[in-house]
């Protein structure tokens, strides 16, 4: 898939006019093409050859709610205050970041919690919630996702049955189209997905975690169920990938940027400064799947997702700081 149909999803035509003024984050075309000449050469993994191979269900109704209910909760995954990443030990091994919350997702259903039943999300409270994602340290901004929960199983007991996938299999397998597209729906029907911001006056749409869950859909579900615009989606705008992006001389930061992020001084959410590393984010990974499908075989072209998930599993557990935003959104 070559044809840079992602240059055409509202996500990446929201950010051009940010890229455009931006004054603390810029793109390096040269270090893309630089780095598109050896990467292109790599094989790229599809998600389910990593983490998800640890944490899939058979069940492809389970494997559904699983990956809705898993971005609810995908976000915020580092101590404001100490740094410290939330990790869990599962099954022998230490996990760290969003596989630590994969990991006691997957504990909790294996002991019969019904996790995804929208009654229960509705009634969940803090002491529970805790208890399921006990780990080195508190899951950070525990107290929002007990919300975020609380108001997704609301909307799914009064609108889909109680269960998230009556919601995904209720409309076409689209992102977009017409307003009935999954992603349309999602900002609509659950807030905590409608991730944008404005910037001079234009909506800035990120859909970070819209965008993860139905890629995760798309990847993993065992009934084959099949995204068909899914050429459309862009990076997943997160803490990671810009300091990945930056570290392979990609992104560029002004020196104040950079200081406040290894002194770990907070990038309050919807500052220009957030949103230019979001952006750039974004803008970047699709230049570099472009240079790198550039010098693949036609048949071996990549799709963007693919690009960011090389880039997330190479560097989501780096010592390397990263920017801190107090937010739901990534």
């Amino acid at each position: 898939m070559t044809d840079e149909r992602h240059w055409q999803s509202p996500v990446l035509q929201s950010v051009l006019p940010v890229i455009e003024g931006s004054a603390h984050v810029a793109t390096s075309n040269e270090a893309v093409d630089r780095v598109a000449a050896w990467m292109a050469y790599e094989e790229f993994a599809w998600p389910e050859a990593g983490v998800a191979g640890e944490f899939s269900f058979a069940d492809a109704v389970i494997a559904t709610d699983a990956v809705m209910f898993s971005n609810l909760l995908n976000f915020a995954f580092t101590d404001f205050d100490s740094g410290t990443k939330f990790e869990a030990t599962y099954r022998g091994r230490v996990w760290s970041d969003s596989e630590a919350m994969f990991a006691r997702i997957h504990e909790a259903v294996e002991k019969g919690v019904p996790l995804f039943d929208g009654a229960f999300l509705a009634e969940i409270d803090r002491d529970t919630l805790n208890r399921l994602f006990a780990g080195n340290i508190e899951i950070p901004m525990l107290d929002e996702r007990v919300e975020i929960l609380r108001q997704a199983g609301r909307t799914l007991v009064d609108h889909h049955g109680g269960s998230l996938h009556h919601f995904v299999m209720s409309g076409p397998p689209r992102m977009y189209g017409a307003g009935d597209g999954l992603i349309d729906r999602m900002v609509t029907e659950f807030p905590r997905f409608d991730d944008t911001t404005v910037v001079g006056g234009l909506e800035v749409r990120f859909h970070k975690l819209a965008q993860l869950a139905l890629w995760n859909l798309h990847t993993r579900s065992p009934d084959g169920w099949f995204l068909e615009d899914i050429e459309m989606m862009t990076a997943f705008a997160d803490y990671i990938l810009p300091v990945a992006l930056r570290l392979l001389g990609i992104l560029e930061w002004s020196e104040d940027l950079v200081n406040r992020v290894a002194a770990g001084v907070e990038i309050p959410r919807d500052s220009i400064e957030e949103v230019e590393l979001r952006a750039h984010t974004i803008y970047a990974t699709a230049l570099l799947t472009d240079a790198i499908n550039a010098i693949r075989p036609s048949n071996l072209g990549l799709i963007i997702p693919q690009v960011d998930f090389r880039l997330w599993k190479a560097y989501h557990a780096t010592f390397v700081p990263h920017h801190l935003t107090r937010t739901i959104m990534y």
